[in-house]
């Protein structure tokens, strides 16, 4: 009993990740994203225009992968995490956002801001819905 419980230890020992290893596995995630958030408190300090911000911030993303390697530390996180990553590279998921962004620029342009920012949040709980819909599906 007690030869069993010492391998199941190892086992556990061998499966754990310490915050240096972490570090080591994902500094260049941890960097580029040091990097957004610096560029992104900085730019918003000296008022710079929150579209100028919003695209270096995606096209810096897409080009450095920062949102890959956010999606990997997050399906690292026990139970939900892998659940959580699939819902995101789900292309049904980024299809509704993308029409939701389609019809606020559309909404925008006709004068009804109002009822945009209304239309976003229920855009938002609708997409949040079927994230945790998916989670309880995959646990129950």
């Amino acid at each position: 009993m007690l030869k069993k419980s010492k391998k199941n230890l190892k086992q556990i020992k061998h499966y754990t990740i310490t915050f240096k290893l972490f570090f080591k596995a994902f500094w260049k995630t941890i960097v580029t994203w040091i990097i957004i958030v610096t560029f992104v408190v900085v730019s918003i300090h000296y008022n710079v225009d929150k579209t100028v911000i919003g695209s270096a911030v995606v096209i810096f993303g897409i080009i450095s992968q920062a949102f890959v390697g956010l999606l990997n530390i997050i399906g690292l996180i026990p139970i939900f995490g892998p659940i959580v990553a699939k819902i995101l590279a789900l292309p049904l998921f980024w299809l509704i956002n993308a029409l939701g962004y389609f019809a606020s620029i559309i909404a925008i342009k006709r004068g009804y801001t109002s009822e945009v920012v209304n239309y976003r949040i229920l855009t938002v709980v609708l997409l949040f819905g079927i994230v945790i819909g998916y989670i309880l599906g995959k646990i129950i």
